[in-house]
Parts: C-alpha cells; sequence; structure tokens
C-alpha cells in the first residue's frame, strides 16, 4: 500500500491523507449515528445490556462492511455523470471529495446532537448531488447533464419506497403476531414486565429473536453504509492520485484480456443490432481516431472509442506496464463505454435476451474499473465498527420511546427489526444505498400505529423534517463550499 504513495508532491500526499482521515471520520460518526437505529430496541428492551450491544452491533458491522461487495459503493459514486468522473484532475478532485464530505459530517453531527435520527445516506447522496450541481453551473453544462439523473431517480425511488414498506411491513408483522399469539407476554413494554411479571428481561424466545434481529440488522447496515465509505475513498483515490487507482493494477491477465475480449463482443452486438442501434451510435459513420481531445461519452463516438481502447490494451497481459497516461485514458474509454450500453439498454426495440447479453458484458467491462482495494475496505469497516461502538445514547430514547405515545413492546421491536434486515438486506443485492434510520424508525412508527398506541407529533414531525430538509440542506452547502472552493484553486 505505502508504495502507490511514493513520488507523490508534498502537498498532494498531505491532501490525500486529509481526504482520507475526512471520509474514514465521516464513516466513525456514521457508526455512532447510526448505531442507535440497529440497537435501539435491543437496549430498550432490555434484551442486552447497552455495552454489550454496542459491541457486538460494531463487531457486526465491521463484518458487514469486510462482505458486502462493492456494488452500492459505485451506485454512490456513479450519481456524478460520467464526464466528470473521467475529467477530474488533481485540485478539482480535491475540491470535489472535501466539499461533500465537509456538508455530509456537518449536517451528520448537527443532527447527532440534537438526537434527530436524520440519514447519513440522505445526507451524502444530497452531499454529492451539490457537487455535481455546482460543477454543472461553474462549467456552463446544463443542469440536467451535472448529475445522472437517472441513477439519481433509482435511488431516490429507493429512499423513499424503503421507509414506506418498513411502515406497512412492521404493522402488517405485528398484527400477525397479534393475531398467532394474543396473550403472550411478548406483548408486554419493558416497564409493564417489570410492574407486572417483576422480571427485568424479556421472555428467552423474544430475548433471542430481538438479538438476533438487532445483529442482523448490524450486519446489513455495515454492508449498506460502510459501502458508501469505500466509494467516497475510491472517488477521493481516483481524484487525487488517479494514475495508481484508475484501473484494479491488481488484475489478472485473465481479467484484462476479459475486458478486452469483452469489448468486441460489444462491437460485435451493436453491429448484429445495427438495424436499431445504427441512428443512435452513428455506426459505420464516425472516423477511428477521431475522438475530442476534451474526452467526452458520447454515443455516437462508441465505435471509435472500442477501437481505441482495443489498440491501447492490445498485448497488455498487467497493467503496470501501462503508462500513467494510458491508464486514465483506458478507465475513460472503459467508462463511457458502460455508460452508453446502459443507455442502449434502456432504448425500445431491443429483445429482453439481448438485454440480458448487453449486462452480462458491462459486467465485464467493469470488472478491472469497480473495485476497491481490501485495505479500503478494512479501513472502512474499522472506522464503522468503532463509531458504532461510542454515541449511542441520544437517539436510544428517541426509538425508544418517543416515537409512539406508550413505550415499545417485545413484539414490535421483533417486527421493527425483522423489517428493516430483510428491507436492508434486499437493498444490498439489487445495489441500491438505503436509510437504515428511516426505514427503522418507520417500521417502529408502523408498530405504534397497528398497535393503536398512536404517534406522538412532536417527535414524529422532527424525523420528517430532518427527512424532508436533508437534500436540500446538503445539496446547498456542498454546492456552496464547491462553488467556493473552485474559485479559490483558480
Amino acid at each position: 500500500m505505502i508504495d502507490l504513495f511514493s513520488g507523490l508532491d508534498a502537498w498532494v500526499l498531505v491532501s490525500l491523507l486529509l481526504a482520507l482521515t475526512f471520509v474514514l471520520a465521516f464513516e466513525f460518526i456514521n457508526g455512532f449515528h447510526d448505531t442507535a437505529n440497529a440497537v435501539a430496541t435491543v437496549i430498550y428492551t432490555k434484551a442486552m445490556p447497552p455495552h454489550l450491544a454496542v459491541f457486538f452491533s460494531g463487531v457486526f458491522n465491521f463484518l458487514g462492511v469486510l462482505l458486502g461487495g462493492v456494488g452500492v459503493a459505485y451506485a454512490i459514486v456513479h450519481l456524478l455523470p460520467v464526464e466528470l468522473l473521467i475529467n477530474v484532475n488533481t485540485g478539482h478532485g480535491l475540491a470535489m471529495v472535501f466539499s461533500l464530505l465537509a456538508a455530509a459530517i456537518a449536517w451528520n453531527l448537527g443532527t447527532w446532537y440534537f438526537g434527530i435520527p436524520a440519514s447519513s445516506s440522505h445526507t451524502l447522496i444530497g452531499s454529492i448531488l451539490g457537487v455535481g450541481l455546482a460543477n454543472a453551473l461553474l462549467n456552463d453544462i446544463p443542469l440536467g447533464d451535472g448529475v445522472n439523473w437517472q441513477k439519481a431517480i433509482d435511488i431516490g425511488m429507493s429512499l423513499v419506497l424503503s421507509p414506506m414498506a418498513g411502515f406497512a411491513v412492521a404493522a402488517l408483522v405485528l398484527i400477525g403476531l397479534k393475531w398467532w399469539r394474543p396473550l403472550s407476554k411478548m406483548h408486554k413494554t419493558p416497564e409493564q414486565r417489570r410492574k407486572l411479571d417483576d422480571k427485568k428481561h424479556p421472555p428467552f424466545w423474544n430475548r433471542l429473536v430481538l438479538v438476533i434481529s438487532a445483529m442482523a440488522v448490524s450486519f446489513v447496515h455495515g454492508s449498506n453504509d460502510g459501502q458508501k465509505g469505500i466509494g467516497l475513498i475510491m472517488l477521493v483515490l481516483i481524484g487525487i492520485v488517479p494514475a495508481q487507482f484508475v484501473l484494479d493494477l491488481n488484475s489478472t491477465t485473465y481479467q484484462i484480456e476479459r475486458t478486452r475480449d469483452a469489448t468486441l463482443h460489444l462491437s460485435q452486438f451493436y453491429q448484429r443490432n445495427s438495424e436499431t442501434l445504427g441512428e443512435f451510435l452513428a455506426l459505420g459513420k464516425a472516423k477511428d481516431g477521431d475522438l475530442p481531445e476534451q474526452f467526452s461519452c458520447n454515443p455516437q463516438q462508441t465505435e471509435p472509442t472500442i477501437t481505441a481502447l482495443q489498440q491501447s490494451l492490445k498485448g497488455v497481459a498487467d497493467y503496470h506496464s501501462l503508462p500513467a497516461e494510458k491508464r486514465v485514458e483506458v478507465r475513460r474509454y472503459l467508462l463511457c463505454l458502460d455508460d452508453t450500453a446502459k443507455k442502449v439498454g434502456k432504448l425500445p426495440g431491443l429483445e429482453p435476451r439481448e438485454k440480458a447479453d448487453l449486462e452480462k458484458l458491462r459486467k465485464d467491462i467493469t470488472a478491472t474499473t469497480e473495485y476497491a482495494p481490501f485495505w479500503v475496505i478494512l479501513a472502512v469497516a474499522l472506522a464503522l465498527g468503532l463509531g458504532t461502538m461510542v454515541g449511542w445514547k441520544r437517539v436510544v430514547l428517541t426509538i425508544g420511546e418517543k416515537i409512539g405515545k406508550q413505550g415499545m413492546t417485545y413484539a414490535q421491536g421483533m417486527s421493527a427489526q425483522i423489517t428493516a434486515a430483510c428491507a436492508i438486506g434486499a437493498a444490498n443485492i439489487f445495489s441500491l444505498p438505503v436509510s437504515t434510520t428511516h426505514v427503522l424508525s418507520s417500521g417502529v412508527a408502523g408498530t405504534m400505529v397497528a398497535n393503536k398506541s398512536g404517534l406522538q407529533g412532536g417527535t414524529v414531525r422532527t424525523i420528517l423534517l430532518a427527512w424532508v430538509l436533508t437534500l436540500p440542506a446538503t445539496i446547498a452547502l456542498s454546492a456552496g463550499l464547491f462553488w467556493m472552493a473552485s474559485k479559490a484553486i483558480g
């Protein structure tokens, strides 16, 4: 790892270390900001002592990051338009990274301080969108092209629908439990259990389910939110030291050949579907070698891009053998081919089988660009895991007592946690970032309604206000910071 940073100018090295510190600080804050959501019910119901709950939550968050993959990480990265990702330079990269991180950290700390279960996912996404929009304004790019709006819409839908699903499903699970065992002790609150049964802890099976589901929430939270940190670090590394990180330098000869073969098969795919795609891709019209100096992703330049990429990778068995400028060039070609293939896959007229083939080719094309070194994954896992072990008290009370007019019962805790674990786990499978905070707190709210406990209007309004304000606030904050930073570096 150390040799990757050798030979850097002192100011670049300092900036890089500072940027990495910012990202890990964001993940650490994310850990203690979101810990309460994972362990609130298990602590409030006294299923586990607080010190044990946060320790094991930290361990499972750590494991979630290690085993979670990078699908969500690159879903976050690709919120930025591909042109911004391929043409970033060191100064621009620094401005981008510090602006979005400063905005995200400031909002996260503010909401945590006031005990508001705000979403780190919303915070980060708003910060990234702010940078993309500010970059568009600074460079006279249409705002419609300043952000990858299709990806933003997909993520936005997952962030909006997941709390609604959490509310409804948790309510249904609780109704099912009440129908199945209406007189069970699981429908008591911890206070009722202590007064009526003179027992401090939940019944054994309820306690077991509460503990297992809490650790499941911690694991899927680590997987989903940890990947956001991984995506941020890859943005930092690619923006500040592109020569070392634009491509996975540990790629095997087979992986490089697979990438090269994928571009050949992509060309054959386009030729095979030329009747449908010919006009969109200007097949047979663009001249080889006729690529613009300031490279941009134009579907009508697909043929020359494929030719240029095949020439760049000809005879290459190890990415180390490519000069630094060539590596950046290869990454640009690969990102643009993937971007165009994604657009092609949404065109009408292609058969489902052809679309499936195109998706397989896209995976091969991005195999050596969508990656994360193990040390990055480990660093994020440690930051998130350690952050999980502090700062949980402020939000636990909000989740346990301030959402509903009555305290949470054991059955409500189980319903909310099982729902949250399943919802976030499903989002991980589809590489969609979701908010653990909002899924779980909306699940608790759903069980309160199903239990006819009623909701505390003040708390619900505060959570909803944070949910509504997070995106515009972080967009404005990161856009303003990026604007000032860009002006400062000229």
